[in-house]
């Protein structure tokens, strides 16, 4: 991952040292230098971290030695917080932290260890799907545990014309569930859901293609983990081109893949972007701590 692109702006996130924006050499992310999360961003640090996370869609804080509870405060700097389904998973006294982690203690899953298997978008399933995501490093395997991010804005400005004819219109539906059974069967972190939780992640039908309520851009909204169908097609049909979408959103061309540093902590936007985790060796511990951010009704 070499950065090659600097590009210092005026604000100042700790005393004395400019913070700078330097984009990686791919289709997306950026490093984010000289913040200090333990200190109070001023406004214009604040306005740098935003506009840079519209553009580059994936942003990259180094070092940073953070409490949960600060993690969720600067969090909150960009919207409402949303707590995951599986509650067993939040992290105890702060439950907007879910704990991401292969690690058993006492016969016990201590955090959902499956997170990511499959290429998605968080929380695609609400109503109004995550704004974006932050991934805190606490535990890293000394192999694997890469995570990739897929660029759904190049995927869509790159889809052949008869790609492009096929989703203009289409809406899709989403399902917290429609991957859930096969989880289980792979893995002990997944419980049965009561009918309460059912009832908290019911489908939802979304654009195949929405427009980002920030930057106005379009980019694909369908993923292997969360769509279940094309409205409208039959399933043959629905099936096939989902596939396609599928399969061209993941090209090399549009992946930038994370490979992570002590106290790494990753802000992603959810509304540009996929996700998948790349797994490491069953005896190799991995813990990180994810906050979610509310976002907006796709259209």
């Amino acid at each position: 991952m070499n950065a090659v692109v600097s590009a210092e702006v005026s604000a100042v996130a700790e005393p004395g040292v400019p913070l700078e924006i330097r984009a990686f050499d791919g289709p997306l992310g950026a490093e984010v230098i000289g913040l200090d999360l333990n200190r109070p961003l001023d406004r214009r640090a604040l306005q740098a971290i935003h506009a840079a996370h519209l553009e580059h869609h994936v942003l990259v804080f180094r070092d940073q030695h953070i409490t949960p509870r600060q993690q969720v405060d600067f969090s909150r700097l960009f919207g409402p917080l949303q707590i995951h389904v599986l509650r067993n998973f939040q992290l105890a006294g702060t439950p907007e932290v879910l704990v991401v982690s292969n690690i058993v203690e006492d016969g016990k899953p201590i955090g959902l260890g499956d997170a990511g298997h499959f290429w998605h978008s968080d929380l695609s399933y609400k109503e109004k799907p995550s704004l974006g995501s932050m991934l805190h490093a606490q535990e890293l395997p000394a192999e694997g545990g890469d995570t990739l991010f897929a660029n759904m804005h190049l995927a869509f400005d790159t889809l052949p014309a008869a790609l492009r004819e096929a989703v203009q219109g289409r809406k899709a539906e989403h399902s917290y569930l429609k991957q859930y059974a096969e989880l289980q069967k792979r893995s002990p972190w997944r419980p049965n859901l009561t009918q309460a939780q059912i009832d908290e992640v019911k489908p939802v039908v979304h654009p195949v293609v929405r427009t980002h309520p920030e930057t106005g851009r379009q980019a694909l909204f369908v993923s292997e983990h969360f769509t279940t169908r094309i409205v409208g097609l039959p399933e043959d049909e629905s099936d096939a081109l989902l596939a396609e979408l599928f399969a061209h959103s993941v090209t090399p061309q549009h992946v930038y893949r994370h490979r992570w540093q002590p106290h790494d902590m990753v802000f992603w936007d959810n509304r540009s972007l996929m996700h998948l985790a790349a797994g490491c060796p069953a005896d190799q511990r991995r813990k990180l701590y994810r906050t979610t951010i509310e976002g907006d009704v796709p259209y």
